[in-house]
């Protein structure tokens, strides 16, 4: 049934996160155990924990969300119980900026010539993971995509100080390994998904990424 007159229909309010490079978003800080971070978005309701690397049981992630079933962001835990690393939903998460710029539900080719045109230099450097994924080491910033309703847009995935050194890289940077999954920034190989039909990962029975 269509709406009635004078219905109007709302999207909910999405929070707008600041990121300061290296060291937090929003409120969250990198370093935080999962503890302080449920307390630091008490509005958010914890959906899930989930295994983030296949062979690395003790790295863990909350699938937390400000909406009851509708995942909006994905912290991850190194060993010792550290937030290391956040990732926000393209079509759910926080509106995360940096300098001003949003990170959040662009569409990649703008964002990435808006990124380059802004951050390609000596000291702010854009590099590129081996499956075409960019991002800024420097402010442990990498630019994923993910496939919405909307179409693919990007999805921010952020990691702190010590764990910043290569994170673009998805063969040995830090970022978790089902952070890696699905739609990717660009055509590897022949295939903008990964990993690509057929390929044999050798990973645990059962292991699948949460999204």
């Amino acid at each position: 049934m269509g709406s009635g007159a004078g219905e109007t229909t709302t999207k909910p309010v999405r929070p707008v996160w600041v990121l300061t490079p290296l060291e937090s978003i929003g409120p969250l800080r990198f370093g935080m155990s999962a503890g302080e971070v449920r307390a630091a978005l008490p509005e958010a309701v914890e959906l899930s924990r989930f295994s983030a690397e296949p062979f690395y049981p003790e790295i863990y992630g909350l699938q937390l969300g400000f909406h009851p079933a509708v995942p909006a962001v994905y912290a991850y835990f190194e060993g010792t119980g550290r937030l290391f690393c956040v990732a926000v939903d393209a079509a759910h998460g926080p509106h995360v900026t940096l300098d001003g710029m949003e990170l959040t539900g662009r569409v990649p080719s703008v964002l990435q010539d808006a990124v380059l045109d802004l951050y390609s230099s000596p000291a702010r450097r854009v590099s590129y993971g081996p499956r075409g994924n960019p991002g800024i080491t420097d402010f442990g910033l990498v630019l994923r995509v993910q496939d919405t309703t909307g179409g693919v847009l990007t999805r921010p995935v952020l990691v702190g100080r010590e764990w910043a050194d290569r994170c673009t890289d998805d063969w040995e940077g830090s970022v978790p390994e089902c952070e890696w999954l699905g739609r990717q920034w660009c055509v590897y190989n022949g295939s903008d998904v990964w990993p690509p039909p057929g390929y044999a990962t050798n990973w645990p029975v059962g292991w699948t990424a949460p999204f």
